[in-house]
């Protein structure tokens, strides 16, 4: 499954609604951390990644311009999990495709979880379920916003383990937003801030 590291997602002069232009290489097998105050542009940068939201600029994986694919293409290979999850069925196991792809044990979720009604889950199942839902796609961008702010400790500890095991196996770019900095020093080798729409590497 390993690719070059010199490969992975490119950006170049992105912009969206107030962010940018911003050009960025994350190379493969990554992992960075996304911090900014709340309305700094950073769930705007990502669904832009993602191609959710008009943009312009050009982006790429592995070399291959987004251009080159329609976007459910780009989505299968670059996936997000919003803040937010979106659900548009009753029954959780109607978002799964591939439910014994989902790392649902590994996540504290018992198999029984695909028979749950989504509105008999708390906020952090559905959370964790949202994680799950995406990983069973395998892509090879995860971009996750904040996708532990409604988890106990002991959830955030197994959900920062899936991502990091995810990202070795599959060799993954991983970008995390987190307002904790003690979570983006242990998830992410580097560090950005975005600030005024402007990108820009930090310490933490």
């Amino acid at each position: 499954m390993n690719k070059a590291n010199h490969n992975g997602l490119g950006l170049t002069a992105l912009t969206t609604l107030h962010v940018g232009p911003l050009s960025w290489q994350i190379n493969r097998g990554s992992a960075v951390s996304l911090a900014g105050e709340s309305g700094s542009g950073k769930s705007l940068l990502l669904r832009a990644i993602a191609d959710l939201d008009p943009h312009g600029g050009e982006m790429s994986l592995d070399g291959q311009s987004a251009l080159s694919m329609t976007g459910h293409q780009w989505r299968q290979r670059v996936g997000l999990l919003p803040a937010e999850p979106f659900w548009w069925a009753e029954q959780v196991g109607e978002h799964f495709t591939a439910p014994g792809a989902a790392p649902l044990a590994e996540l504290g979720l018992p198999p029984e979880a695909m028979e749950w009604s989504v509105s008999r889950c708390s906020t952090g199942e559905r959370q964790r379920l949202a994680l799950a839902r995406l990983l069973q796609n395998r892509p090879e961008v995860l971009l996750l916003d904040e996708p532990t702010a409604a988890l106990d400790p002991q959830s955030v500890e197994r959900v920062e383990v899936v991502v990091e095991h995810y990202r070795q196996e599959r060799n993954a770019v991983v970008i995390w937003v987190s307002h904790d900095p003690a979570q983006r020093r242990r998830v992410a080798t580097r560090h950005y801030c975005i600030e005024h729409g402007k990108l820009t590497e930090v310490t933490v």
